[in-house]
């Protein structure tokens, strides 16, 4: 999800147990998965709600500037196309000779170099694989929904996958730390993820549209 270049942000098996990468697969370094998501009693009015909270983050600048309609990233505020020509390439790293690494550090230029430095994050700098493009970009609220929790579409994420995507990797993550003369996910993170595990307890229903 992200910024003025990015890849990715980036969901459910049988309604209620189990469901990509705002890019590629998660990693578990202790070589346990997360716990299944377990349905729970809700509203359909209060699953609604908190799913437009998560398509409010999903569609923000931040985020669909690295999951946009076309093979270029977005840049900027106002989402415009990348000046410098960037492909997404086929595993969402740019093409040879225009790689992503080639401008995006490992962290955030300091204030000082002004608001057109590229920005940078403690991963990889990408957009989500050609197979998997995770778009963000233009999609009415049920698209939105019914991509996001297609294993097929999301890069094999499960819901529980899913929650432990948009709480703690360090791409979603940038989103609300951009750098200098960005703008921020204007939602906090917190109540972000709070919705996220709202609307999959609830069964992740789609909207109707």
């Amino acid at each position: 999800m992200n910024g003025s270049r990015r890849r990715g942000l980036l969901l459910l098996p049988p309604l209620g147990a189990t469901l990509a990468a705002l890019a590629s697969g998660c990693s578990h370094p202790t070589g346990s998965a997360p716990a299944p998501v377990q349905a729970a009693a809700a509203s359909p009015q209060s699953a609604a709600a908190s799913f437009e909270t998560v398509k409010a983050v999903l569609q923000s600048p931040r985020c669909v500037n690295c999951h946009p309609v076309g093979d270029a990233p977005l840049q900027g505020d106002d989402s415009h196309v990348h000046l410098q020509n960037i492909q997404r390439g086929d595993h969402g790293s740019g093409v040879a000779g225009l790689s992503c690494a080639a401008c995006h550090g490992r962290a955030n230029p300091p204030a000082s170099y002004g608001s057109h430095a590229p920005p940078g994050v403690s991963t990889e700098w990408r957009l989500p694989p050609a197979d998997t493009k995770m778009i963000f970009q233009g999609l009415g609220a049920r698209a939105l929904c019914e991509q996001l929790k297609d294993p097929q579409r999301n890069g094999g994420k499960d819901m529980a996958h899913l929650i432990e995507h948009v709480s703690g990797d360090p791409l979603v993550l940038w989103g609300w730390s951009p750098g200098h003369g960005r703008k921020p996910v204007p939602i906090a993170h917190a109540d972000f993820v709070a919705a996220f595990k709202a609307w999959a307890q609830a069964g992740a229903p789609c909207p109707t549209r």
